[in-house]
């Protein structure tokens, strides 16, 4: 990635960045779908994410020239994140259940 390319990629993140920090906060509520609903749309994105750097890499094994090697590796890179922090999140969700179980009445 050339230098230009670089600070270009830098200041969309920081762009980006910004924007969130100004996105008013939402709770979830009944309204909106609630934690069970939360979590399934986690789950699809995760496996959305999968899908798609599987797609990109079979097409680029099929030598498909409109899939080049670094979109692949960053897509397999980000199925792989967030796969591992939907992990580290269903980790968590059970250690505060067996928490809550094993608490005195």
């Amino acid at each position: 990635m050339s230098g230009v390319e670089m600070t270009r990629l830098l200041a969309e993140m920081q762009r980006l960045g910004a924007a969130a920090d100004r996105r008013p906060e939402t709770t979830v509520t009944q309204e909106t779908g609630g934690f069970a609903e939360l979590l399934q749309s986690s789950i699809d994105a995760v496996n959305r994410a999968q899908t798609s750097a599987t797609d990109m890499a079979a097409a680029l094994e099929r030598g498909n020239t409109s899939v080049t090697l670094p979109e692949v590796m960053i897509g397999l890179q980000k199925a792989s994140l967030s796969f591992q922090a939907m992990t580290e999140v269903r980790n968590r969700l059970v250690n505060a259940y067996q928490e809550v179980m094993n608490m005195p009445i």
